[in-house]
C-alpha cells in the first residue's frame, strides 16, 4: 500500500502496543499491592488480550470478472514481483477466501470441502474442527509454487442438479442465476466452501484481515457470508467494472447483501484503463470517468466521494515496475488514502472508548477499596491516640470492646446470607429470560411458523415476530437488572449505616447498548429474506443452515447481554466478601496491637507511627493508580503518532511492502 495507509496502520499498532504496555504496568501494580480483586484483574487481562489481538477486517465483494483479486494483488502482493492470487478473465476465486497471518501457525492454505454444507454446521463451528479442513503448505521462497498452490481456490467440481440443489447452487425458480452446465448436464459448483490463507505479510501481521468473496450465486448460497462475515467486516470494498457499469447482478449483490447505509462501504470502479481511447482526448476520457462515477453513486445511493475510479491492473504493474507515474495514473493511492483517513481513525476511536471506560472503572474500584482501608486505619488511629497515658484497665476495656464489636459484626452474616439468596434468585430470573435455551426455543417457534406457510412467503413476517419477542426479552432483562440494582442499593445503604461498610452500587448494565447490534441483525435478515431466499427456505438443508446461523449470531448478542448483567452483578456483590475479609483482618490487627501494648507501653507510639505510615502508603497507592489510569486515558485519546519521514512521499513509487522486504 501507499506509505500513508501502511504507516498509519503501523501507528495504530504502536498505539495499541502502548496501551497494552500501560495496562500491563497498571495490572502489575494492582496485583503487587493487592489493590483489586481477582475479577477486576481478570477483566484487565481480557482487555489486554483484546488490544493485543485486535483485527481490522476488510471485505472485497464483487461479481465475477470485476478485478477483485487483481486489486488485492496490487495492494498486498506487489512485493512478490508477480500475481499471487489467481486473477484472470472469467470466474477465478470460487469460494470465500480469508487472508490473515497467525505467527503461531506455518504459512498455509486451509480448504473446507463444499460437502460440509450438508452437515448444517456454521463456519464458526468448523473452524474449531481441524480434521474438516484440507491443509496445503505454502512455499514462500518460490513465488511460482506459491501462486500454483493458491490456484486451488479456483477449483470447481461437476455434480448432478439434485446435488447442486442440496448444496444451494441450483434454483429451479431462478434459472438465470444458476451456474453453468457441462455437456453431460452436470452443474458446475466450487470444490471448496471456504479458504483460509495464513500469509506472513507485514500489514497482516499488524492485525489486518482480508476477506475475498466470490460472485452473486456463491454469496447467496452461503448465508453465513451475508449474515455474519460481511456484517462483521469493518469496511467493505464493492468492486465494479468501469467497462460494464452497474449490471443487474451487481445491483443484486448491493441490494441484497451490502445495501445497509453505513460509512464503512467503499465503491471501487475498476478497469478505468479500458475507458481510455486513443481517438479521444484526455479531457474526454476524464469526463467519461467522472460521468461513470456520478451514475454509479446515484444508482447505489451513495455520495460521490465514496466512489473510487482506478485500474488495479495498472497499479499492480506500476508497483512491480516501480513506475511512479504509472502508479499515480492508476489512481490506486487515492483509495488507500481514503481507507487510511476514514477507516483507521474510526477503529482507534472505538478502541479508545473501551479503554477509557475500563480505566474509569478501575480507578473507581481501587479508590473505593483504598477508601475503606483508610477508614479502618482512621478508626484504629483514633483508638490508639486515646490510649496515651491510659492505664492497663483502660486497655482491657478496649480489648473487651473490640471483642464485642467483632461479635456484633459477625451477626451481620445472617443478613448477608439473606441478601445473597434474594440476589441470586433475582439474577437467575433475569438471566433465564435471555438464556440460550430461550433463544433456541423462540427460533424453533419461528421455524415452525415458516413451515406452515406456502413457499415460505411469510418468512419476513415470522422473522419480524421473532424479533419482537426477542426484543421484549431483552427489555425484560434490562428492567430486572434495574430491580437488582435498586435492591442492592437499598440493602447496601442499610449495611453501611449499621455496620460501617463502604459498599456502593455502580451504574447498572446498559442492555440498550446491545440493541444496535440486534437491530443490525434484524435489518440484515429482513433484507436477506426476499423472494429468492424465501424460495431457498423450502430446502430442509438450507433451512437448517439458516436456523443454525441465526441462532449463532443472535447468541452473541444474548450471551453478551447476559454476561454484562452477570459480571456487573458479581462485581457489585463481591464488595461484600472483600470488605468482610478486610474488616475481620482489621479487628484482628487492632486486637494484636492492644495486646502488644499491654506487654510494652513503648509499642503504643510505634504502632501509631506504623498506622500513619500505612495511611501514607495507601494515599500514595491511590495517587499512583490515578496517575496511571489518567495516562491510560490520555494514551487512549491520543492520535497515533507517525514519524516525520513517514508523512513525506505519500505516493512514492515503491510499495511499503517492497521497502519492508528490502529492510
Amino acid at each position: 500500500m501507499t506509505p500513508l495507509f501502511a504507516t498509519r496502520l503501523d501507528a495504530l499498532s504502536a498505539w495499541r502496543a502502548a496501551l497494552v504496555g500501560q495496562l500491563e504496568a497498571l495490572t502489575r501494580f494492582m496485583v503487587q499491592h493487592e489493590l483489586a480483586d481477582a475479577r477486576a484483574i481478570d477483566q484487565a487481562a481480557a482487555l489486554r488480550t483484546r488490544l493485543g489481538s485486535d483485527k481490522l477486517v476488510l471485505a472485497f465483494v464483487a461479481e465475477f470478472s470485476r478485478g477483485k483479486s487483481e486489486l488485492i494483488n496490487a495492494i498486498f502482493f506487489a512485493d512478490s514481483g508477480r500475481r499471487v492470487l489467481p486473477a484472470a478473465p472469467g470466474r477465478t476465486t470460487m469460494c470465500p477466501v480469508e487472508l490473515a497471518w497467525n505467527p503461531a501457525e506455518p504459512p498455509s492454505l486451509l480448504l473446507l470441502p463444499i460437502e460440509t454444507r450438508l452437515e448444517c454446521l456454521s463456519l464458526g463451528d468448523l473452524r474449531l474442527q481441524q480434521r474438516a479442513w484440507t491443509t496445503l503448505a505454502l512455499d514462500l521462497s518460490d513465488t511460482d509454487r506459491l501462486a500454483a498452490a493458491l490456484q486451488e481456490v479456483t477449483r470447481i467440481r461437476h455434480v448432478t442438479r439434485e446435488q447442486a440443489r442440496l448444496l444451494g447452487f441450483w434454483d429451479d425458480e431462478q434459472p438465470a442465476d444458476n451456474p453453468p452446465i457441462d455437456a453431460q448436464g452436470r452443474v458446475e459448483v466450487p470444490a471448496w466452501r471456504h479458504a483460509l490463507i495464513n500469509y506472513p505479510h507485514p500489514l497482516l501481521a499488524q492485525g489486518l484481515v482480508v476477506l475475498d468473496t466470490p460472485g452473486l450465486n456463491a454469496i447467496g448460497a452461503e448465508p453465513e457470508l451475508t449474515l455474519s462475515l460481511l456484517p462483521s467486516a469493518h469496511a467493505t470494498l464493492f468492486i465494479l467494472g468501469a467497462d460494464t457499469g452497474v449490471t443487474r447482478s451487481d445491483m443484486a449483490i448491493w441490494r441484497d447483501h451490502l445495501g445497509s447505509p453505513t460509512q464503512s462501504r467503499f465503491v471501487v470502479l475498476n478497469k478505468i484503463d479500458a475507458l481510455r481511447d486513443p481517438l479521444a482526448t484526455t479531457a474526454q476520457v476524464e469526463a467519461q470517468i467522472a460521468s461513470q462515477c456520478r451514475d454509479t453513486a446515484q444508482l447505489l445511493g451513495v455520495t460521490s466521494d465514496r466512489v473510487f475510479p482506478l485500474s488495479a491492473r495498472q497499479g499492480l504493474a506500476a508497483r512491480i515496475g516501480r513506475d511512479a507515474a504509472g502508479l499515480a495514473d492508476s489512481r490506486l493511492p487515492e483509495l488507500e488514502r481514503a481507507l487510511a483517513e476514514q477507516l483507521l481513525p474510526q477503529r482507534r476511536r472505538m478502541l479508545g472508548d473501551v479503554v477509557t471506560e475500563a480505566a474509569r472503572q478501575i480507578e473507581i474500584d481501587v479508590a473505593r477499596r483504598l477508601g475503606d482501608d483508610r477508614r479502618q486505619l482512621a478508626e484504629q488511629m483514633l483508638e490508639l491516640r486515646g490510649l496515651r497515658g491510659k492505664s492497663g484497665g483502660k486497655l482491657r476495656l478496649m480489648l473487651q470492646r473490640i471483642d464485642a464489636e467483632t461479635a456484633e459484626f459477625e451477626d451481620c452474616t445472617t443478613r448477608l446470607q439473606a441478601l445473597r439468596t434474594v440476589h441470586a434468585r433475582m439474577l437467575r430470573d433475569a438471566l433465564q429470560s435471555i438464556s440460550t435455551e430461550q433463544l433456541r426455543r423462540e427460533v424453533k417457534l419461528m421455524q415452525i411458523e415458516m413451515s406452515t406457510m406456502i413457499l415460505r412467503l411469510g418468512a419476513r413476517k415470522s422473522f419480524a415476530a421473532l424479533c419482537q419477542r426477542l426484543r421484549a426479552r431483552l427489555d425484560k432483562a434490562s428492567l430486572q437488572s434495574v430491580e437488582i440494582r435498586d435492591m442492592l442499593s437499598g440493602s447496601f445503604a442499610r449495611l453501611n449505616a449499621e455496620f460501617g461498610f463502604g459498599l456502593a452500587v455502580s451504574d447498572g448494565p446498559d442492555i440498550a447498548a446491545f440493541m444496535p447490534e440486534f437491530d443490525e441483525i434484524e435489518r440484515d435478515y429482513i433484507r436477506y429474506l426476499g423472494l429468492t431466499q424465501s424460495l431457498r427456505l423450502t430446502s430442509a438443508t438450507f433451512m437448517a443452515q439458516f436456523r443454525h446461523l441465526l441462532v449463532s449470531r443472535l447468541r452473541v448478542v444474548f450471551e453478551s447481554a447476559s454476561s454484562k448483567i452477570d459480571v456487573w452483578s458479581r462485581q457489585v456483590s463481591a464488595q461484600v466478601e472483600t470488605q468482610l475479609r478486610e474488616r475481620r483482618r482489621s479487628y484482628m490487627q487492632r486486637r494484636e496491637a492492644l495486646e502488644r501494648i499491654q506487654v510494652a507501653a513503648g509499642d503504643l507510639e510505634s504502632r501509631i507511627a506504623e498506622i500513619e505510615a500505612q495511611d501514607r502508603r495507601l494515599q500514595q497507592f491511590l495517587g499512583r493508580v490515578r496517575a496511571m489510569t489518567q495516562a491510560l486515558r490520555d494514551q487512549a485519546l491520543a492520535e497515533p503518532a507517525e514519524s516525520a519521514g513517514d508523512r513525506d512521499g505519500d505516493d512514492a513509487p515503491e510499495s511499503v511492502d517492497l521497502q519492508r522486504a528490502q529492510a
